[in-house]
């Protein structure tokens, strides 16, 4: 019933079942060939990574050898586990979640970015438990409302769950996955950091029960919507603490992007409206103050005028989430003026002057980011139009001139001149290559369109699941929508029937049975029951290992110190 409500046509647009024939024999593309090259690519990359690099989170690409960036967890396994399996490799699905579970430890003395621990780790875990038993793992009873996976990704969620004790229920950038926030522990965090997290946070909820992940995420998400100014618009960077914006560009890309992801994808995952509403809200604003001919430029929050004439490659998502609330028509020109820009350089540099229309001083590099390739999977889902599958042959061409190496693909320092950059990151597994794939392989499962399913018996029911819909995060980790409803009873059914039990029992006064309701929002939760006691002593356990930092707790910088290096592109209007 829930797939039939307002949101039900979006959650199923890009995964439109195509008929045969398409645009692309049209243009004579052979799909099959850039769907086999981009399986070449992903194992070029992947076995690299395993022979030079692990554990460590990333390969160096260029000295064949590896590096912790974002906390020391082996980033690139977990963040390319789930695309292992949408290439079809069941037998190495299954030997990473061995190794995984053996070699991950989060008790460590690590200062991690939130936001990205989020939505690899916790994402990258949940995606891979959700999908196991397709992966042919046999499940333990009770999945998947409990499993290994699911149980490590609690785990790291708790651990960020410190950050987000602030006055204003926006997190710190950045926590101590074995002390916490840090004393001194700067307050200014990207808009990004503070809104991305409903997706994960709430699938945590819904699967364990504990409805502390999903408040915390709402709550997050509901104190950027108060802060907006009277234009509608929010910016790059606010206090948490205090609620102050510390940066006030406005604009889609980096620092706020994937906030305006989670709202979207929120709504669909939950099929919540008001979190749609806010998007359409936002969206209204968007237009209105920062778009100009199909283009989306920064402008000052309060004002509206224009802070930053340039297109980020990060701002590329924008067409695919248009297209998953259906503004197909305005997605498509978006996408033809990014395309331009990839056509000009064989890769989208990080930052291009628009009226200029030429890369920024000290921003000219690519790090294989998958946003432009997203943009098309989606685009070409909902509408065959041949011109999408020409940007991932294109990306297919550029990437392999360009940036592979002998021990895997490197980051792109310089489109002008090619460049390299001795680093590989995680997401060119996980987002890039997934995409790319996904593009050429009209039939994966991910792109079911609810003819294929599978049924599974729960503690509390049957339950439907693979069926289509999946919901990416923001780093490519598909979530089963379905699955959210397989945790739980009708609640009012439950409840009636505890009810009744308790009653029961209070008059035999008899103490053999606990018997415990979900509680709603904002209600306390009362007497624990043992597992979870247990679990939370398991929790409590700690050991240091070893001390690091990420690289970085934001996915940008702040706009203040952009100002320097960019002041020629600038407007001062503020």
């Amino acid at each position: 019933a829930a797939m039939q409500r307002f949101l039900g046509p979006l959650l199923c647009l890009w995964a439109l079942r195509l008929p045969a024939g398409g645009g692309a024999a049209a243009r004579g593309l052979d799909v099959a060939s850039y769907r086999e090259r981009v399986r070449a690519m992903f194992y070029h990359a992947y076995e690299h990574y395993l022979e030079s690099a692990f554990p460590y989170d990333e390969l160096r690409p260029l000295t064949c050898d590896g590096q912790d960036t974002w906390g020391s967890f082996s980033l690139t396994l977990i963040d390319a586990l789930d695309t292992l399996l949408i290439l079809g490799n069941v037998s190495e699905f299954q030997r990473v979640v061995n190794v995984l579970q053996e070699g991950v430890d989060f008790d460590i003395d690590v200062n991690a970015s939130v936001f990205e621990t989020n939505i690899r780790v916790v994402g990258g875990l949940l995606s891979a438990h959700l999908l196991s038993r397709k992966a042919g793992i046999e499940v333990e009873a009770g999945w998947p409302c409990s499993g290994p996976l699911l149980r490590m990704a609690e785990e790291a969620a708790r651990k960020l769950l410190p950050a987000f004790q602030t006055p204003t229920g926006m997190p710190y950038g950045t926590v101590n996955l074995l002390h916490g926030v840090n004393p001194g522990e700067t307050p200014v965090t990207c808009t990004a950091g503070i809104g991305t997290f409903i997706v994960e946070f709430a699938t945590l909820s819904h699967l364990t029960g504990d409805p502390v992940f999903e408040d915390v995420a709402r709550k997050a998400l509901k104190a950027l919507w108060k802060n907006r100014s009277d234009i509608g618009l929010v910016g790059n960077h606010i206090d948490v603490i205090t609620a102050k914006w510390v940066a006030q560009d406005a604009g889609i890309g980096a620092g706020v992007d994937s906030y305006f992801e989670y709202l979207v994808k929120g709504a669909i995952l939950l099929q919540d409206k008001e979190l749609m509403s806010m998007f359409l809200e936002y969206n209204k604003a968007i237009k209105n103050y920062t778009k100009f001919d199909d283009w989306y430029l920064w402008v000052q929050m309060y004002k509206g005028t224009v802070s930053m004439p340039v297109f980020q490659s990060l701002e590329a998502y924008w067409p695919g989430l248009q297209s998953l609330i259906g503004d197909v028509d305005n997605a498509m020109r978006t996408f033809l003026n990014y395309y331009t820009v990839w056509k000009q350089f064989g890769g989208l540099p990080e930052f291009y002057n628009i009226p200029q229309g030429y890369t920024v001083d000290k921003r000219e590099g690519y790090p294989l980011r998958p946003e432009l390739i997203e943009s098309a999977m989606y685009l070409y889902r909902a509408t065959r139009d041949p011109t999408l599958l020409e940007l991932g042959r294109d990306a297919v061409e550029s990437i392999e001139k360009i940036s592979k190496v002998d021990c895997g693909f490197a980051t792109i320092k310089d489109l002008r001149d090619h460049r390299l950059d001795n680093r590989m990151e995680s997401f060119f597994l996980a987002e890039t290559i997934k995409y790319l794939y996904l593009l050429f392989d009209p039939d994966n499962f991910i792109h079911n369109d609810g003819s294929d399913f599978d049924v599974v018996v729960t503690p509390y029911g049957e339950c439907v699941l693979n069926a289509g819909g999946y919901v990416f995060n923001t780093e490519a980790h598909p979530i089963d929508p379905a699955a959210l409803h397989c945790c739980r009873k009708r609640r009012e059914e439950q409840w009636e029937v505890e009810d009744l039990m308790r009653e029961f029992y209070s008059r035999k006064k008899t103490k053999k049975f606990t018997l415990k309701r979900a509680p709603n929002h904002g209600e306390k939760e009362s007497a624990k029951d043992p597992e979870d006691a247990s679990s939370e002593k398991a929790g409590e356990k700690r050991s240091s290992k070893k001390s690091s930092h990420s690289l970085l707790s934001c996915p940008s910088q702040s706009f203040n110190s952009k100002l320097a290096v960019l002041g020629q592109v600038f407007l001062d209007n503020t």
